[in-house]
């Protein structure tokens, strides 16, 4: 569980840098191209793939191509739905993939659920809706189609981005190779997108990127550790990723942007932690 702790921390702050930097008037774009080119470094040393004797047969570049894309394509669609739908909902639907997820281990991982493993991911989807819908505001306007379309977007895609990276998980020797080239994918996709755009390179975007890369790369990697380790339980590290990464938040909220606790908020903390302490002792 300290590996899905800590990867679920590095998610939050990753959230909160972006939401600092969009204040300050950076560059969404080009720091999350900064982010995979950190993030393939970090891979490489971290890993330490065979790069240099890969496979073309055994590689399976599909994946590689998927992730390259879905990666980057995730956080625009997410700059995207907090532009055109806001914070609250794109909260939302980013922790609701969770139920997304748990159906795919249910019906294709063939994961086997006992009573304690239901009950803390039961608690633990209830918590998350406690705490998400305590957040809403009858004041807010109605969501426009480009709101639903990227809302939708980021609720697939982040569910998807977990099943991709279970399935990475399953390969063995081949993940490190795998895993540096989903990154390298990513990056060169990005700047490539950024060049057709012909965006204007500054400094700051650039530093903020590399934070935001060594960040994303250990909540990615820590994720996918906790993966192997438990890869006969994914919905348990499905379930408690999404959990903490709600409950962080809310913390955060609680002491950094000093944000009212409400009753069903409360809520939604205790039957958060009791659904982590049984996916816990579920393991």
């Amino acid at each position: 569980m300290e590996l899905i702790f800590s990867a679920a921390l590095c998610s939050v702050l990753v959230s909160m840098l972006l939401k600092w930097t969009k204040q300050k008037g950076f560059d969404a774009l080009q720091m999350i191209a900064w982010n995979y080119a950190i993030a393939s470094i970090l891979s490489y040393i971290w890993f330490k793939p065979d790069l240099a004797h890969i496979s073309i047969s055994n590689t399976p570049w599909w994946l590689i191509f998927g992730l390259g894309v879905v990666l980057p394509s995730i956080f625009l669609c997410l700059a995207k739905s907090l532009h055109s739908a806001g914070i609250l909902k794109t909260e939302i639907a980013q922790r609701l993939s969770v139920v997304l997820s748990l159906l795919v281990a249910y019906f294709l991982f063939q994961e086997q659920f006992n009573q304690l493993k239901m009950l803390g991911i039961g608690l633990g989807i209830v918590a998350v809706l406690c705490i998400v819908l305590s957040q809403s505001s009858p004041s807010n306007s109605s969501l426009n189609q480009k709101g639903i379309l990227y809302l939708l977007s980021v609720w697939v895609g982040y569910a998807l981005v977990d099943v991709l990276l279970k399935y990475t998980t399953s390969l063995g020797l081949q993940f490190p190779v795998t895993l540096t080239l989903m990154f390298i994918c990513s990056f060169l996709l990005s700047v490539a997108y950024l060049l057709i755009r012909k965006t204007q390179w500054k400094l700051q975007n650039s530093i903020a990127g590399l934070a935001l890369g060594i960040l994303n790369f250990a909540n990615i990697a820590l994720y996918v550790k906790a993966h192997i380790l438990l890869k006969d339980s994914p919905a348990i590290v499905f379930a408690g990723m999404n959990i903490l990464v709600v409950l962080f938040g809310v913390i955060a909220g609680l002491l950094i942007f000093k944000e009212k606790l409400k009753v069903i908020t409360a809520l939604g903390l205790v039957l958060g932690l009791a659904g982590v302490v049984c996916l816990a002792l579920a393991i």
